[in-house]
């Protein structure tokens, strides 16, 4: 009898035993499903709550063409619709005039949303820009890299109603220096979906009037060659300094 006790004994305790590792499986299962979904929570929160790398994600990686694609007339701005314009609106002669070799500068002053551009001491142009707002335009002092006479631009999250797609943005002034890299894709260029320029509205460029931004497009250096110009040690970019900070909303 006390054998039989035992093996009985020995049976529930096998059975008691079997139940925690099957309860560890199923906890064990349960916790990988849980922690892939707090990662991609994590991971989309952490998408949403910083800004692209890239100010501009299409054309700073992937086109720096700078040529005007006609198929593109509609584009999204802050869940709106934008109407392109056609590239005769923007068919302008060059400006003329323009010293090549002076001492050009360009500042932008977050504080009070303008930028002056200068020949020496002497103020050439005065203009209302819009810096960043969905994204911080960074400070100090960049040099043009390249110039590109239309460029598309791409960003944001729809999520946040940031997102925005801007076919043909035009009189793009690519700049960067040795903490901001080219990849960042911050520019100066001309803005046709909005018209609110004294204020913040962008994702960290600066934003101009269009005829504004053409103005500073074929005045700045390295001097315009077709759709794409790139600054070499011959013909050096324009130094853009910029500084202050942006008004608060």
């Amino acid at each position: 009898m006390k054998k039989r006790k035992v093996k009985i004994l020995s049976i529930k305790n096998k059975k008691h035993t079997a139940l925690p590792y099957k309860t560890s499986f199923i906890v064990l299962i349960f916790s990988v499903f849980t922690l892939f979904l707090v990662g991609q929570f994590f991971g989309s929160k952490k998408t949403l709550d910083q800004s692209s790398p890239c100010a501009n994600s299409i054309s700073c990686i992937n086109d720096l063409s700078g040529k005007y694609e006609s198929n593109k007339k509609e584009g999204e701005f802050m869940g709106k619709k934008v109407g392109v314009p056609k590239e005769s609106d923007y068919l302008a002669m060059p400006v003329l005039g323009e010293k090549t070799g002076a001492d050009k500068r360009i500042y932008v002053d977050l504080t009070n949303q303008r930028l002056y551009a200068f020949e020496g001491e002497k103020l050439i142009y005065n203009y209302l820009v819009s810096t960043g707002k969905w994204g911080k335009t960074p400070t100090g002092d960049f040099e043009i890299w390249v110039k590109l006479r239309y460029t598309t631009m791409s960003g944001g999250n729809s999520r946040l109603n940031t997102y925005y797609y801007l076919p043909n943005v035009p009189y793009v002034m690519f700049f960067y220096n040795d903490s901001v890299s080219k990849s960042r894709g911050f520019s100066l260029h001309g803005a046709y979906w909005h018209n609110n320029f004294g204020q913040p509205m962008s994702h960290g460029c600066v934003n101009m009037k269009p005829d504004e931004a053409e103005k500073i497009y074929y005045w700045v250096d390295p001097p315009t060659q077709g759709n794409t110009t790139h600054a070499s040690k011959e013909n050096p970019g324009t130094i853009i300094t910029i500084y202050g900070e942006a008004p608060a909303e």
